[in-house]
């Protein structure tokens, strides 16, 4: 049997606690710890989050955690999740279960004590993983271990029914291909997702952006897309992109999800807000991938220190910098130009118009659009010269002069 050595996680007193309060209900064996924490504890990779499986029903995982003196929160209670705080840590608790039917979003379960059929219902066969308090490994399916070993995402089970109960899973394939795959994805599941992808329209947009986007933030992610791509999934879920050309270099010069999302886009400000708007992404993410299309025809890689500080002032250092990485992977022998304008993208800071409508009033302009005009044109020149320091007032009063 496999057994989990040097996981401070497992050994960790708010973790202990945790455990004791559901045994002392249940008694031993009554909970084990499932899916990512075993999986990455074998495959040594970060634990992030510390799940749990019981045969308590939710209303007992309740009592036992508060009679153990813990918080629990009723987080989804309905599906049998009771997360329980000790030592500030999170634990998400969840009675074992099986799926009562699906409609391919989402899913209505029965409670079971049956560790098999839990497993049975779970996505791929290396989620499908328990360890109890000691660390020994269960392994229901007899393959996830093997496949945590050898980097493989399998689904448990026939993949095209995998996928009918929810047809996130095609993101969910290529997402931990991205992230805990190696070789060639697996046939059978690659054969599923391009079946099945015209299904994905029954998903949440939220629910669909959100697993793109941690697709995109895994440290390499490039044979994902690709065949995410071949299989038809990508044009379903962004009928926007085109070439992997540019989303391939890009990896490579940035691991941030935005800037790898925008080199899937042509540079179309209407087409990233439309994209943005349809995916639900979050207000930010929006944002950011319009500015970086508007301010790509003002940013070019031999552009000079004094353009790049205007380009910085007008469009923001961040969308200065999201528009010369993708230049930067459109031309990667340009790396020290591109390295320049980053510097001043990222630490440079724009100073504040020296003069305002107070200033226009003293020369005695009248408030009104001449106000308006002059402060722009004063602004353009400032601009133009690079940012002066001084001379301010001698060069609003210049701009009034020739109309008085």
């Amino acid at each position: 049997m496999t057994v989990l050595t040097g996981q401070d996680w497992l050994t960790a007193s708010a973790t202990r606690a945790v455990l004791a309060a559901l045994e002392a209900a249940g008694g031993p064996g009554c909970a084990r710890f499932v899916g990512g924490c075993v999986r990455n504890a074998l495959m040594g990779r970060e634990i992030d989050d510390i799940d749990i499986a019981t045969t308590l029903k939710p209303e007992e995982t309740e009592r036992a955690i508060r009679a153990a003196g813990l918080k629990a929160v009723p987080t989804g209670i309905a599906h049998g999740t009771v997360t329980a705080v000790a030592g500030r840590e999170p634990f998400e608790i969840t009675t074992l279960r099986q799926d009562v039917s699906t409609d391919g979003r989402n899913a209505t379960v029965a409670f079971t004590d049956d560790w098999a059929e839990d497993a049975a219902r779970r996505d791929f066969r290396l989620n499908a993983l328990y360890a109890d308090g000691e660390g020994r490994v269960f392994d229901p399916t007899g393959h996830g271990v093997d496949d945590a070993a050898a980097g493989r995402i399998v689904f448990v089970g026939d993949p095209h029914i995998r996928i009918q109960e929810d047809y996130l899973r095609i993101l969910r394939f290529f997402r931990f291909f991205a992230w805990y795959g190696r070789g060639e994805p697996d046939a059978d599941g690659i054969e599923a997702c391009r079946a099945l992808a015209p299904g994905m329209t029954r998903l949440s947009a939220e629910r669909v952006s959100k697993e793109l986007m941690k697709l995109l933030a895994a440290e390499e992610p490039r044979p994902a897309m690709a065949a995410m791509a071949a299989t038809g999934v990508l044009a379903q879920v962004l009928p926007e992109a085109g070439p992997l050309d540019l989303f391939n270099a890009v990896v490579g010069l940035s691991d941030d999800p935005v800037v790898r999302l925008m080199t899937l886009f042509p540079v179309d400000a209407e087409a990233m807000r439309g994209a943005a708007e349809r995916l639900r992404f979050p207000n930010t993410t929006r944002d950011r991938l319009v500015a970086s299309a508007l301010a790509a025809p003002a940013i070019s890689l031999g552009m000079a220190d004094a353009e790049a500080r205007a380009a910085v002032y007008r469009h923001g250092g961040r969308a200065m910098a999201d528009a010369v990485l993708r230049l930067h992977a459109a031309a990667p022998a340009r790396g020290d130009d591109a390295a320049r304008l980053l510097a001043i993208a990222n630490d440079w800071t724009p100073p504040r118009l020296p003069v305002g409508g107070k200033d226009v009033a003293k020369l005695g302009v009248a408030p009104g659009p001449e106000t308006g005009r002059l402060l722009k044109a004063f602004e353009d020149g400032w601009i133009a010269e690079d940012f002066p320091v001084e001379g301010h007032a001698e060069r609003l009063a210049a701009l009034v002069t020739p109309r008085g």
